[in-house]
């Protein structure tokens, strides 16, 4: 396992992540450890999750899956645990957002949900437009100051939000933002346009989920030809039929996996940090690990930019 600073913090964490969001929904438990006792087998420390991943009625059972695997594995020393706030986690009006009560309730019931005295990243799920910064902070740096959360990050935020957190967070001498988990991935690319120099510029590390599209990369197009198609393959693949085509053409050419290749372009990313995977079983976490190791020719990247072209210049393009 190779592993990285989280943006310009000296936390180490391991350049793949471990994403928790099937937990519940789709695997159990049992098969959900199994997982978890995979990544540490393989070096991964970095694991990721909400309080609203498979929630039953308002309670994140993704999150008492994880604690529950704590309990038993006694791996939270070695573990970076990192969770989300923002979603609605019941009908009342004030469990949801980021009202300073909310947050620091949310972080109060993530903690009793994962058995565990400290969360290490705490990240807002969403932009809440309707609550001040002055406020946010002040609720994230009660929490730090009490020892329940480490370091505080975002999730879907766009590059001019991340700016206007950090100069908040800046004005009160607080750390602010550490990272920023957003959608990205080799058919969306969009972030490329003001989040990553956003984040680049501010030390904020990337976190990209979905980096496999829904499965559209890992080798729909050959799976649906093997009679394995694609879970919404009709919204997910087929409207990137031809580039897909081309992808896939690539990636036999490299003699390599599509799921490889895909992650393999977002570990040479000079911005990010560690995709967050999505398993459903151990075995789905190998691959990725051992790309870490082989990774991809510079003329491979050059034929990705060509099947998949950047999205657009960076800011600074469009102006004199």
């Amino acid at each position: 396992m190779r592993y990285t600073n989280l943006g310009r913090t000296g936390l180490t964490v391991s350049r793949l992540c471990v994403g928790t969001m099937n937990f519940g929904w789709q695997i159990g438990e049992e098969q959900s450890h199994a997982i978890l006792d995979r990544a540490v087998s393989l070096g991964l420390n970095f694991v990721d999750t909400a309080n609203m991943y498979g929630r039953e009625d308002g309670d994140g059972l993704s999150e008492r899956i994880i604690g529950s695997w704590l309990d038993k594995s006694g791996m939270r020393d070695a573990i970076v645990l990192a969770t989300k706030v923002y979603a609605p986690m019941s009908d009342r009006p004030n469990d949801r957002g980021l009202s300073a009560r909310n947050i620091i309730a949310s972080c109060e019931a993530s903690l009793r949900r994962l058995r565990t005295d400290w969360i290490d990243l705490f990240q807002m799920h969403h932009v809440d437009r309707k609550t001040p910064w002055e406020e946010i902070w002040q609720a994230m740096e009660t929490l730090v100051g009490q020892g329940k959360i480490r370091y505080a990050g975002s999730s879907n935020f766009a590059g001019w939000h991340l700016a206007r957190a950090q100069a908040s967070a800046d004005r009160r001498n607080f750390l602010g933002l550490v990272s920023e988990q957003c959608k990205y991935n080799l058919l969306t690319r969009q972030a490329e346009l003001e989040v990553l120099p956003a984040a680049a510029e501010l030390g904020i590390g990337i976190l990209p989920y979905s980096p496999l599209h829904f499965g559209a990369l890992s080798g729909a197009l050959r799976k649906q030809t093997a009679g394995r198609t694609l879970l919404h393959f009709s919204e997910r693949a087929e409207p990137h039929r031809a580039a897909l085509e081309r992808y896939e053409a690539l990636c036999d050419e490299l003699g390599r996996e599509p799921t490889a290749v895909a992650i393999g372009w977002l570990l040479a990313r000079p911005e990010v940090t560690a995709p967050v995977l999505g398993p459903r079983t151990p075995e789905q976490l190998d691959l990725p690990a051992a790309v870490l190791d082989d990774p991809l020719p510079d003329e491979a990247m050059r034929a990705l930019d060509e099947i998949f072209p950047p999205v657009g210049p960076a800011p600074e393009a469009w102006a004199w």
